[in-house]
């Protein structure tokens, strides 16, 4: 038998031998029954009332079920458990049912099947384990939710709540804008974007599946396959010698899933091994051109993984990155992936109302930058205190900034301290710098045939940039063209090199650059209308690109998995904080769709838990 304690006593505030305990018992249980509809399932009479030796004022209903069967009815917020979770046993719950008793209504009244759950949840209210304070117990309606960051995670995650049913959802955006790392802006003939910039193949990809009937993507094309190989003396790789070396690169890719399992080493002695013995094949490619080659490569490598190099990539974790089948470049034609999270938001899609964030309006307070998260405090709130001195109260939090803000801030940001092993997550994940240029020309510049070139270094001119105020270009793998964008061309540079070139006046970077070209290119380079390059790593509230498996979290062993793990209240298990962002995503980090999913997860995570309590009532 399994034992259940109401606690009467205090909500009729009379005595024991002045209440004929068997009738009042019947009717309790009448009402507990009629209000908590699965305990219809547990078979209860007036004959069926014991006492508690330790309290007779207290009632005791017996019934016939197992502890684990107790545990599910009942709200395990208002659980005091005293028994083994893996044996029928007698199981303590208390429930103040003040509400119900001072209630005008009849108790019958409370068997109206038409009263939705979350009405009954927010018509009960619970006494706390300190036995000191009545709280109300919250439901979808009432709960209050904050999420930190604005990105792609945080959207997602807002958006699936207030869709399914929550109404008290707030988000804090350290920026002055929404998006996060996917950040588009007017420039030249429509957009570019600054962060996230392709929608990463198709079968699995929940953005793609979002938007596949929408006509919003588009393919890039050869872009980044039909590039040109020039090295530093101005000459240009013929046809023949590039392709052959851009095969044996290529084929590195679907070859490295099956060599790199149970690969000990990194991805970049992996690539670098696998390179030279499949350069074999090719004997007549001169193997210092090689060389200039597979340094570039290595730097376009480093440029998806978000490394400084690829050594300190972690091979057999770069397998844990699931690639989605299908186009892999997908843009986003003339509107930028900002399209889609306007299509998350359900904001208007008349290009003129910027300003409109549909389901979000209202509810990002931008500008606000958080300083602390108390999640664990005596009443059971999470406390947010920002950085202007404003304290914001919530239920539930879910974080969603930067591993980089994370790394930088974690120890002051949180108290108590965040778990062990979420803060060997934190060490051992690795946000690297990726960085862009954006350069406008009057028309297209360089032969209109080329669809984009890479920079290979000879070694004297190496070592001679090395030595001077430009060293930082070694850096700056390529250059090209921009889809719906025939006046642009687009940079990339990496790394240290990336940080410090954030550091640099925008005037001497374009200076640099220009530089660049000509000591790559015989033909004339003409001055740019515009140029733009991004910081993504000076900025505080990013610092940095996107996340990679490193050796380092291998030698820790930890991994999104631990991130992603929710902090919860001791007494009933109720999500207090939790964390989502692409970091979080074991298989999609580094990915916009990996954010989206890490937000639609945490949002779950929350609904679950109330569909929880509610099927209890």
């Amino acid at each position: 038998m399994t034992h259940i304690r109401w606690c009467t006593r205090q909500l009729l505030n009379i005595q024991c031998t002045h209440v004929a305990w068997p009738t009042l018992s019947h009717t309790l249980v009448s009402a507990i029954a009629t209000t908590i509809s699965t305990l219809d399932r547990i078979s209860t009479t007036a004959g069926g009332v014991s006492y508690d030796n330790d309290q007779v004022t207290v009632p005791i209903v017996s019934c016939s079920a197992n502890a684990d069967f107790i545990r599910r009815v009942c709200d395990k917020t208002l659980a005091k458990r005293t028994a083994n979770r893996n044996r029928a046993c007698k199981e303590i719950v208390s429930y103040d049912l003040s509400e119900i008793i001072r209630s005008k209504k009849k108790v019958h009244d409370a068997t109206d099947k038409n009263k939705s759950i979350c009405q009954r949840l927010e018509a009960m209210s619970t006494t706390t384990t300190s036995g000191q304070k009545t709280t109300k117990v919250k439901s979808m309606k009432s709960a209050r939710v904050v999420i930190i960051g604005a990105g792609a995670a945080g959207i997602a995650a807002a958006t699936k709540l207030l869709q399914s049913g929550f109404e008290n959802v707030l988000l804090l955006e350290a920026e002055n804008r929404y998006g996060g790392r996917v950040h588009t802006i007017p420039f030249a003939d429509n957009v570019v974007d600054l962060g996230a910039q392709w929608c990463h193949g198709e079968k699995g990809n929940v953005i793609f599946e979002t938007v596949r009937n929408l006509d919003m993507l588009q393919p890039t094309g050869d872009i980044y396959d039909d590039y040109k190989c020039v090295r530093s003396n101005k000459e240009v790789l013929s046809e023949t010698v590039a392709n052959t070396l851009k095969s044996v690169a290529f084929n590195l890719i679907p070859e490295r899933q099956e060599g790199l399992k149970g690969y000990e080493g990194s991805l970049g002695t992996y690539l670098t091994e696998a390179f030279w013995r499949d350069l074999q094949q090719s004997p007549e490619i001169d193997k210092t051109v090689a060389r200039e080659f597979f340094e570039n490569y290595k730097k376009f490598e480093s440029s998806i993984e978000a490394s400084d190099h690829l050594f300190e990539v972690s091979g057999q974790g770069h397998l844990e990155y699931w690639v989605c089948e299908g186009d892999l470049l997908l843009n986003w034609k003339d509107k930028g992936f900002r399209s889609f999270l306007r299509l998350l938001m359900q904001a208007k899609k008349d290009e003129t109302a910027t300003d409109d964030m549909g389901l979000l309006n209202k509810r990002i307070q931008f500008n606000a930058r958080v300083q602390n998260i108390e999640w664990r405090t005596k009443s059971a709130d999470v406390r947010i205190r920002l950085w202007n001195g404003e304290l914001i109260e919530a239920d539930h939090v879910i974080c969603t900034v930067s591993l980089g803000v994370l790394k930088e801030n974690h120890k002051e940001m949180f108290t108590p301290a965040l778990p062990l092993a979420k803060c060997r997550a934190i060490d051992g994940l690795k946000l690297g710098t990726v960085d862009k240029f954006f350069l406008e020309f009057t028309e297209p510049f360089a032969p209109v045939d080329w669809s984009g070139f890479c920079f290979l270094w000879r070694d004297d001119d190496l070592a001679e940039l090395r030595n001077s105020e430009y060293f930082w270009l070694e850096s700056v793998f390529g250059f090209y063209r921009v889809s719906c964008q025939p006046r642009i061309l687009q940079g990339w540079i990496i790394g240290p090199h990336a940080r410090h070139m954030e550091t640099l006046p925008e005037a001497e970077v374009l200076k640099a650059l220009l530089w660049l070209f000509k000591k790559f290119f015989a033909l004339e380079v003409p001055s740019p209308l515009r140029f733009l390059r991004t910081r993504w790593y000076t900025n505080p509230n990013f610092r940095g690109s996107y996340t990679f498996r490193s050796v380092y979290a291998d030698e820790l062993r930890a991994g999104g998995w631990d991130l992603a793990a929710p902090l919860t209240a001791d007494s009933d298990g109720k999500p207090l904080l939790q964390f989502a962002g692409e970091a979080t995503h074991t298989h999609f980090y580094s990915t916009v769709h990996g954010a989206v999913e890490s937000g639609w997860r945490e949002a779950q995570r929350l609904i679950t838990y109330y569909l929880g309590r509610t099927s209890q009532l």
